[in-house]
């Protein structure tokens, strides 16, 4: 039992509440109003400032900050792992902060957050799904709900709460390193998927435990910054210069159905709008989000994101709380030149105490905060399931992934109907950077940050795939450069280097010169060539392409390089449409669909 000191009746409804008594339960809206309300009454501005703090677990001095401070929620950032990355310490891990943060004087359970925007992504073993820009090219609402479900389940096995996701932006400059988190460049098409993945994630009934509490981010355009404003004058963090009109027609859809689908959480935004930073904009966080759209849940700040409002630390605090953010990510990162969350939490305390921020802010902030975790049912379950850990990567997710990858694929040229190739009698070649590199092949926000180039969790390559596909007579030789080999057909794999916000900004979209020098070799031989891209974007191929005989833009497809092989060999026939119009040249970005691109919007063959 949890002992509590009670100093009023309200307070025993708090203690019948915590036990789980079975007429306390979370789908009664007034009793978990009340137990909030009540709970509310018994806190310290110190215990509500803890509530309102988000720290990265990798910063914590000491454990036991947890419960000094109260803190309301853990995150792992991009790389924040255990010091054995795999599924059960991850659990362990969880357990470990949650026990902790039940030895404060309250007993309130944390809330612990992740980036799992692909699968469970920072998790070594679990099944790692296409990106959105796949998912956009699949137009199937059911399989992006049935991605974001699997993924849900896998992060609820390590016991974490929360996904940062989905990301509902609309980009339209594929020079952003974000693009690939969009699901597409048409708002409709984002509103669909964005949808179908939140419902996904957090299923219809928020107090479930093999689901997850959805996060709608990022409130608001920052698909649709202006390039040259940005951080290091590229276009991440950057300028959103349109009117109200064009905001609320463009990129405010997909967050007011995922406020009407129930979301529980929103993710701010590190952009501007009009030179304000959305972190700092009442107008959309208060008057728009919470009082036009009626948004019950709270408000999430991005990474140190408040530190980027113009003015000192104080005042950055000071503003972003009244303007409607509810929970701040510190995190912690004094290494990285972030401030620490005992400053923050003491200029906190100060602006209460001299009035720069309403008591009564703060009360809205944390009842927020509090009625996410009672509704989610976290009080009465606060530990890991840990018999949950078997669905991690298991071959029912990975058979969904490989669906999603077949069906993401986008056939954009195929010169004398070279593909499907045949499993037998022919001897192929694989070829190119990425056909045997798991890697390359997830992208960006894949078991580290920015992702990274060598094989780090379990998958199947696309040259192991083609090697179980075909007939165990026909000889695949493999050749990164493409020197030294004959063959009938060759399939080259090249693209993009793994990549995440920020360093993912761009000003050249072109192909690498090894890639092109790939295929440069295998032509030099009449060796007919099926270019596979793997790419967060669509890239500028305009001078390029006439030399390829076929080319599937495979996007960021994740572990399950079968999912490949199967479109090669015509197992399956490639459905995917392009979710994104396809540049002729970088002078088209951002894009309109009114120019003469390459490829258009929805373009996409089949056999």
């Amino acid at each position: 039992m949890k002992s509590i000191y009670f100093k009023s009746i309200t307070s025993l409804f708090l203690l019948l509440s915590l036990f789980g008594c079975k007429s306390m339960k979370s789908n009664n809206a007034s009793i978990d109003v009340a137990f909030v309300d009540s709970l509310i009454q018994e806190m310290t501005i110190d215990e509500k400032i803890g509530q309102m703090t988000q720290v990265d677990q990798q910063f914590l001095n000491e454990i036991s900050d947890i419960s000094k401070y109260g803190f309301g929620s853990l995150l792992s950032g991009g790389g924040s792992t255990p010091q054995v990355n795999e599924p059960k310490a991850w659990a362990e891990m969880y357990d470990l902060y949650q026990r902790e943060a039940l030895n404060s004087r309250l007993k309130i359970p944390l809330l612990y957050g992740i980036d799992a925007v692909h699968g469970h992504n920072n998790v070594v073993g679990a099944t790692i799904f296409p990106h959105n820009i796949g998912l956009g090219a699949t137009r199937d609402a059911k399989l992006v709900e049935s991605v974001a479900r699997a993924t849900a389940l896998e992060v609820a096995a390590t016991g974490i709460d929360w996904d940062f996701a989905p990301c509902l932006a609309v980009p339209n400059d594929f020079r952003w390193g974000r693009t690939y988190e969009g699901f597409s460049e048409n708002t409709e098409l984002v509103t669909e998927l964005g949808n179908a993945a939140i419902l996904g994630y957090q299923s219809a009934n928020i107090n479930n435990p093999n689901s997850v509490l959805a996060c709608a981010k990022h409130f608001i355009g920052d698909g649709g910054t202006l390039f040259g404003t940005g951080l290091n004058g590229k276009i991440d963090r950057g300028n959103l210069a349109i009117s109200e009109e064009e905001l609320r027609k463009t990129h405010l859809p997909p967050f007011k159905k995922a406020v009407e689908s129930g979301v529980a959480t929103f993710m701010a935004a590190y952009n501007t709008w009009n030179d304000v930073r959305c972190h700092a904009n009442k107008y959309l966080l208060t008057d728009i989000l919470k009082d036009e759209l009626g948004f019950k849940g709270f408000v999430v700040s991005d990474w140190a994101a408040i530190e980027m409002i113009p003015g000192d630390y104080k005042s950055d605090i000071i503003i972003s709380i009244n303007a409607g953010i509810d929970m701040v990510m510190v995190p912690g990162a004094v290494k990285f030149g972030n401030e620490s969350y005992e400053k923050f939490m003491r200029l906190f305390k100060e602006s209460i105490e001299d009035g720069s921020i309403p008591i009564s802010r703060v009360d809205d902030a944390v009842k927020r905060i509090l009625l996410i975790k009672k509704q989610s049912g976290l009080f009465d379950r606060p530990f890991s399931d840990q018999q949950l850990l078997s669905h991690i990567g298991s071959q029912k997710h990975r058979e969904i992934a490989r669906e999603a990858v077949r069906k993401s694929l986008v056939l954009l040229k195929n010169d004398d109907d070279l593909l499907p190739l045949p499993k037998n009698g022919k001897t192929i070649i694989v070829a190119g950077r990425g056909a045997d590199n798991i890697g390359m092949q997830s992208g960006g926000w894949t078991i580290s940050w920015q992702g990274e180039m060598e094989n780090k969790t379990e998958g199947t390559s696309v040259l192991e795939a083609i090697k179980s596909a075909v007939d165990p007579s026909v000889s695949v030789q493999y050749s990164k450069d493409g020197r030294n080999v004959e063959g009938d057909v060759a399939v080259v794999v090249i693209g993009e280097e793994p990549y995440a916000e920020m360093e993912g900004d761009r000003e050249d979209l072109s192909l690498n010169k090894k890639d092109l020098d790939v295929i440069k070799h295998l032509k030099s031989k009449n060796i007919p060539v099926v270019v596979i891209l793997f790419s967060g974007r669509p890239m500028i191929i305009t001078n390029e392409i006439d030399q390829w005989d076929s080319l599937l833009a495979a996007w960021l497809p994740g572990t399950e390089g079968q999912g490949i092989s199967d479109v090669l060999f015509g197992d399956y026939s490639p459905t995917g449409k392009l979710s994104f119009s396809w540049p002729k040249s970088i002078d088209q970005l951002p894009i309109s669909m009114t120019d003469d691109h390459l490829f258009n919007f929805g373009d996409g063959l089949s056999y």
